[in-house]
This record gives C-alpha cells, sequence and structure tokens, in this order.
C-alpha cells in the first residue's frame, strides 16, 4: 500500500510538473537547436531554439516594431504565403493566423489579406492595451481597409483605412499612403491601387492620417507638400525628386509620432549621393499627435531603423558628419541633442528595439557577405556588454524586395525572442529562449 502511494504522488508530480513546465517555457523542455544544427550546419546557436512554423506555406510576421504575442505569451500571430522569390500582385492572398505555443505550435487562421508586402506584412499585431484583439491591412474592391478582430469570439468588423502604427492606448492610429508608397519603394507598399498623385513630386493631398479606430474616421494631418516645402541644407535640389513618408512610429506615451520623409531624383546622377543607402535621401521627424510641432530631429539624410527608448528618446542607425556610421540616442527636442550608442560594437545597420523595462537593446544585421549569416544579439546600453543570440543562414536567393529580414521581436515579457528565417523550409518563424541571460545565468 505504502508503494502504491509513493507511485501514485510520482506520477501525479511528473503530470503536474510537465503541466507547468509546458506552461511556462513555452514548450522549451526540449529545445531544437541540437536537431536544427544537424539540418543546418550554416547556423549557430547560443541559446535554446525552437522552430514554430513548418511547411506546407511560408510563414513570417515582418518588422519589429509591433506587438506580436498575446500577455500571456501563448498565441503568436503570423502570416502564411503559398509562394515565395517575387512580388506580390493584386490577386496575391495570404492568411493570418496565430500559433498557439501551448497546443504543439497549432497553427490557428484568422481571416485572409489581399494587402501586404515581405518586409512589413499587412501590419498585423495585438491592439495595445488589449487581451485578444488583433488587426490588419486588407483590400476591399479599390480601397484599402483595416480589420479589427477579437481572437476568441472571431467578431471582425472593419474601418474604411488601413493603419501603420497604433497608440499605446489602442484608440487611434497614424498611417500614411500605400498607394504612393509601393510607387516609390516596392516592397513597403501594397500592389493593386495606383496612386493617383503618381505625377507629383509632394503632392497636398497625400501625406499622414489620423484615424480613429472606433468610428474609422480620419484626418490628412501633415501632407508632403508641408514637409517638402520645409528647406534642406544638406540637399538643396530635394525639392526637385519625389516625395513619400514611411516608417511611422508612436512614442511610449501617445504624445509625439516619428515619420521618415523620404525623397529619389529622377536623374541618377544625384541619387548616388545616396548610394548604400537605398538610393534616397531621408529626414527623420517627430510631430504631436495631432501633426503640429514638426521637429527635423535627424536632418542629415541618411536615417534608416529606429526605435523609441523612452517617449523623448530615439535610438536610430544614421550617418552623422564626422562621426560616420553608427546607431545614436536622439532627444526628441528642437535643440540637437545625438549621443552614439555602442560604439565600436553596434557597427552595422540593424532592427533595434528594446526588451520591455530594461537597457537591454535587441538587434539583428543584415547577412554577411561570406558565410550569409544574420546575426541576433543582445547590447547593454548601460554596461556595455554584448551577448549573441544565434547566426541564422539566409540562402543567397533571399535578397532585394523579397529578402527575409530576421527582425527579432521579444514577446510581451522581454523573456522570448521571436524571428523569421528561411534557412530551413524556406521563411518560417523561430523562438528564442533568452531567460537564463535576463537572470544572470
Amino acid at each position: 500500500m505504502k508503494n502504491f502511494f509513493y507511485i501514485l504522488c510520482a506520477i501525479l508530480y511528473f503530470i503536474f510538473f510537465s503541466c507547468s513546465q509546458k506552461k511556462n517555457t513555452l514548450l522549451f523542455t526540449n529545445p531544437d537547436n541540437d536537431l536544427i544544427n544537424k539540418i543546418d550546419i550554416h547556423s549557430k546557436f547560443h541559446v535554446p531554439v525552437k522552430k514554430i512554423t513548418s511547411k506546407p506555406g511560408y510563414h513570417w510576421f515582418g518588422y519589429y516594431d509591433k506587438i506580436q504575442c498575446d500577455p500571456t505569451n501563448r498565441y503568436v500571430l503570423g502570416m502564411q504565403a503559398k509562394f515565395e522569390h517575387r512580388s506580390p500582385t493584386p490577386e496575391d492572398v495570404i492568411d493570418i493566423g496565430m500559433i498557439d505555443l501551448q497546443d504543439d505550435c497549432k497553427w490557428i487562421k484568422l481571416g485572409e489579406s489581399r494587402a501586404w508586402g515581405w518586409q512589413q506584412g499587412c501590419q498585423l499585431q495585438f491592439i495595445p492595451g488589449s487581451v485578444n484583439e488583433v488587426l490588419w491591412n486588407d483590400k476591399e474592391g479599390n480601397h484599402f481597409v483595416c480589420h479589427i478582430m477579437n481572437i476568441e469570439t472571431k467578431e471582425k468588423r472593419t474601418i474604411p483605412w488601413p493603419i501603420y502604427s497604433l497608440s499605446p492606448d489602442g484608440k487611434w492610429a497614424v498611417t500614411t499612403d500605400y498607394r504612393r508608397v509601393n510607387d516609390t519603394r516596392p516592397g513597403y507598399g501594397y500592389a493593386g491601387i495606383s496612386d493617383p498623385a503618381a505625377n507629383e513630386l509632394a503632392p497636398e493631398s497625400s501625406g499622414i492620417w489620423k484615424i480613429d479606430l472606433e468610428t474609422g474616421e480620419a484626418k490628412l494631418i501633415i501632407s508632403l507638400a508641408q514637409a517638402a516645402a520645409i528647406p534642406n541644407p544638406h540637399d538643396k535640389d530635394f525639392t526637385e525628386a519625389k516625395h513619400w513618408f514611411n516608417h511611422l512610429l508612436v512614442n511610449p506615451d501617445g504624445s509625439r509620432f516619428i515619420f521618415l520623409h523620404r525623397w529619389r531624383y529622377t536623374d541618377a546622377e544625384k541619387n548616388k549621393q545616396y548610394k548604400g543607402v537605398g538610393g534616397f535621401g531621408t529626414r527623420m521627424f517627430t510631430a504631436s499627435n495631432d501633426g503640429t510641432d514638426l521637429r527635423i530631429i535627424d536632418p542629415y539624410n541618411y536615417t534608416s531603423h529606429f526605435i523609441w527608448r523612452d517617449p523623448s528618446h530615439i535610438l536610430a542607425w544614421t550617418r552623422i558628419p564626422e562621426k560616420g556610421d553608427g546607431f545614436f540616442l536622439f532627444e526628441d527636442s528642437p535643440e540637437e541633442n545625438i549621443v552614439q550608442v555602442g560604439k565600436g560594437v553596434m557597427t552595422l545597420n540593424g532592427h533595434c528595439t528594446y526588451l520591455p523595462g530594461t537597457d537591454w537593446i535587441l538587434n539583428d544585421t543584415y547577412p554577411s557577405r561570406k558565410e550569409r549569416l544574420q546575426s541576433v544579439y543582445l547590447y547593454n546600453e548601460a554596461s556595455g556588454e554584448y551577448i549573441p543570440l544565434a547566426d541564422f543562414y539566409s540562402p543567397p536567393e533571399y535578397k532585394g524586395e523579397w529578402r527575409c529580414d530576421t527582425h527579432p521581436r521579444s514577446s510581451s515579457d522581454g523573456n522570448f525572442v521571436i524571428i523569421d528565417s528561411p534557412n530551413l523550409e524556406g521563411r518560417q518563424m523561430y523562438i528564442l529562449d533568452i531567460r537564463d541571460i535576463l537572470n544572470g545565468k
């Protein structure tokens, strides 16, 4: 009888331990690093890694500055395509869904989209402050729209505008003209609807809109003509170029937002000054959430990836006169205040974010020239510590508009990192466990 009691206790303990492990470690009790390394000898992993999507279909999330996980870290949003290595057409439909990390990484379809690109997808994301609402852009007839869905009830409503970046309270968004972006920077806009102002260099009718997510009402708050009219001492001829806005991001308290003002000349010779940075010029602006109080934060025409560190500071990769290329911390102020971050360490452009409530910067690199490895790493802004997480192999056919950047995103609690990579089975998603690093082990 005593032996039976001990055996029963052991069984109950095993069941409890297994369930709690499954719930709390997101299936990392048996990490896949060894298995993946045996299959793909190119990649290198320094933390536990698990592949969470597989064929059929190619899965990814896209950009790095949106909420991919629900607050419990159970569900991971993603998109599924049937093809790779070409631009989307108006007829190409992708599936919208989520992975259930507590049910053997089951794929749960939520909807579809006809408005998407390889780099930013369809702006799929959880709405800030919500535990169960997501949204994504789509095309209906001759209009781009945004669907808002409750993932538990599957109830869906649609507003008549596509969104770009959400406010931290989830009540409003800012957006730009995806028709014009598709014309000026393929891969970031949406195919299927032509730009009505395609022949205008800086139209009054195109720019940035603020959208009420409840009513769907929108107001143009900054026009391209308005931005192009602000003199540029570092490129005095830029009014002769074609202008557009891209990469909007609201700050953590919702008071201001960033946008990139970009331009490209029809004269190829004039674009040579921007060789190596996409062939176009860029100024980084901030504005109040109603479009007023415009500030040029980076006037030097080379801004690339960025993230808000807090409501008044921005980390960005750019080129600063007499300092060169690097990551710099900008104060969102009328007066210039710029400090270099990670000098001699973060020496390559990447997709940067801060882990929640920490000094850790999560970042990556583009594929190295020789080995074609995309490095994902952590850098501590306070201590200067650098910690490699993984190096993912990217096959050479992933290039240009349909490249697959890792775009590292952290979970809601900062304990896990999710990336996109084509190193196995084409474009798929992987999750990295960084808890030991954060706990100092």
